[in-house]
């Protein structure tokens, strides 16, 4: 075993504070990797708060783990010591449902193992994320890292980084589409960088006219004030396909009138409550209104190689772990640009 340092919520009331874990000694297929940064997920303080339920405690949150492998397994041949790696949302899965035979394993029929607040495949052991020094993880979850990135800002491309890339490759992104991308936070920044680097031509939708220069910045050629109702006329069947990253209420009616004939718009936020579809908003083009969930493993490393060869990575802002605290209050605002990272050496 190793113990381990981290930083933990001991409940969901309480603020999360230094804590000391134990990883698993190193199997046959393990790499241990040593935790350089972490980024930080607006999914982990909705579980830290246990806002959607069933939150495991005490938890050290984080699927956005960079750093180097310091050891590997006998049977590992993907790995050496010294390479970057990095763990994203999944550390297992069954790896023989029909899903996972696609190389979909987040969608595991028999229920992924996620980085933390939950278990291992054997459904006894818990899982522990990586605001964290160390993670042990089987190599066939262990994804490749470019030194040519900023490793810090590569943290991010393990969970926004995925989220935003796979419906666009699902979606077929070419050169010359047109897509827009509703709402400008961490995911929205990087469906805005990714089908930029596709070629499309980005348009970000957004209530906050003051998002426009920063938008343009990251690859945006067009901005659309959602704010202003002659937005919807003036954009209305433009877009070949539409990510939208909203988790507050909006009307997913009036976007899908901005979708052209045969496109599709794809759900990443989860606003709160559900809202109702108009049968007519899709039946009118024969539009599609879909949603997307990271991605598999090999996409996941597909991403990666993308993104080196592109040069894509987060923007973030580096802070010390015991700085996570407040900079769920500030994500929980809309106070960063665009990413949180921790910094697990001040751990």
């Amino acid at each position: 075993m190793h113990p381990t340092k981290a930083y933990a919520a001991p409940a969901a009331a309480l603020p999360l504070g230094p804590f000391e874990i134990q990883r698993r000694a190193v199997g046959p297929h393990d790499v241990l990797i040593e935790i350089a940064y972490c980024g930080v997920c607006h999914s982990d303080v909705h579980q830290v708060r246990d806002e959607w339920g069933g939150s495991l405690f005490p938890m050290v949150p984080g699927h956005e783990i960079v750093g180097r492998v310091a050891q590997v397994g006998a049977h590992v041949k993907g790995f050496k010591p010294g390479d970057l790696a990095g763990v994203g949302c999944m550390v297992d899965s069954c790896r023989t449902c029909p899903s996972c035979a696609r190389d979909l394993e987040q969608f595991c029929q028999k229920g992924a193992a996620f980085t933390y607040n939950g278990t291992e495949m054997d459904r006894v052991t818990r899982t522990y994320g990586g605001y964290s020094s160390r993670v042990v993880v089987d190599e066939a979850f262990a994804l490749h890292l470019s030194p040519k990135l900023d490793l810090a800002a590569t943290a991010p491309l393990l969970c926004a980084g995925i989220t935003t890339y796979s419906p666009l490759r699902h979606w077929h992104t070419k050169p010359g589409d047109q897509v827009g991308v509703v709402g400008l936070g961490g995911l929205g920044h990087m469906a805005v960088k990714l089908a930029a680097a596709m070629g499309a031509e980005v348009t970000m939708l957004s209530t906050s006219a003051g998002k426009e220069a920063d938008a343009r910045r990251l690859g945006a050629a067009g901005f659309g004030l959602t704010s202003d109702e002659a937005t919807f006329k003036r954009l209305a069947g433009r877009f070949d396909l539409i990510i939208d990253t909203i988790s507050a209420p909006h009307d997913y009616n009036k976007y899908l009138g901005m979708v052209r004939l045969e496109g599709a718009m794809v759900l990443l936020g989860v606003p709160p409550a559900p809202t109702p579809i108009a049968a007519g908003s899709l039946i009118f083009g024969r539009k599609t209104l879909s949603g997307s969930l990271i991605g598999g493993i090999k996409e996941t490393q597909e991403m990666l190689d993308f993104c080196a060869e592109h040069n894509v990575v987060s923007d973030i802002e580096l802070i010390p772990v015991s700085g996570v605290n407040e900079a769920y209050v500030r994500m929980v605002k809309g106070d960063v640009r665009y990413r949180f990272v921790l910094d697990i050496k001040t751990l």
